[in-house]
């Protein structure tokens, strides 16, 4: 698995941005949005249980991502077409304000090696990449386990502090100095 340090792996995969057949698909690249945070989430399978709580939770607070000068990307081996249906179809998912993702031929989740070996489906990772494009942040959970958006964000504020955060830190508190 890619891990601190390395390089986010390069993508372009084709997304779904809106509930409308006619304006809903786009192709999102390791390119798209370049000098920006990203914010690259996985989940198993549109249409499961656990999958829309957490996608749901990164959506209520995109625009806290985005006052970070961070996009969010959501990411499963679902093809676009099946994106789309449960975006039509979960009352949560309707108005969802970032790309979701389809990695149908699996080339990104095996590059970033975070396929579940017995399912064949994506661990729920969590990947923040830095503007030049490097992992700064990797968190995978078991599949029946959801994460928590707030402590991305949490982490994600650390990170661009480019200061010592001690355990627990909230963005405006202090930082340690080193003596």
């Amino acid at each position: 698995m890619l891990t601190i340090g390395d390089k986010f792996p390069s993508f372009d995969l084709k997304a779904v941005v809106s509930t409308d057949p006619k304006t809903a698909f786009t192709q999102v690249s390791d390119k798209s949005d370049k000098g920006k945070w990203k914010v690259v989430f996985f989940w198993p399978k549109d249409f499961t249980f656990v999958c829309p709580t957490e996608i749901a939770a990164f959506g209520r607070i995109n625009k806290e991502f985005n006052e970070r000068d961070t996009v969010v990307y959501g990411v499963s081996t679902d093809s676009e077409f099946v994106h789309l249906a449960w975006r039509q179809n979960h009352a949560d998912l309707k108005a969802l304000p970032f790309a979701m993702l389809a990695d149908l031929k699996r080339e990104l989740s095996t590059s970033l090696g975070i396929l579940d070996k017995s399912e064949g489906v994506c661990l729920r990772a969590t990947f923040i990449v830095d503007p030049e494009g490097i992992i700064r942040f990797v968190s995978v959970n078991d599949l029946s386990v959801g994460r928590n958006p707030q402590e991305v964000l949490r982490v994600l504020d650390a990170l661009q502090t480019d200061e010592l955060c001690p355990c627990n830190w909230q963005k405006g508190d202090d930082v340690l100095k080193a003596a």
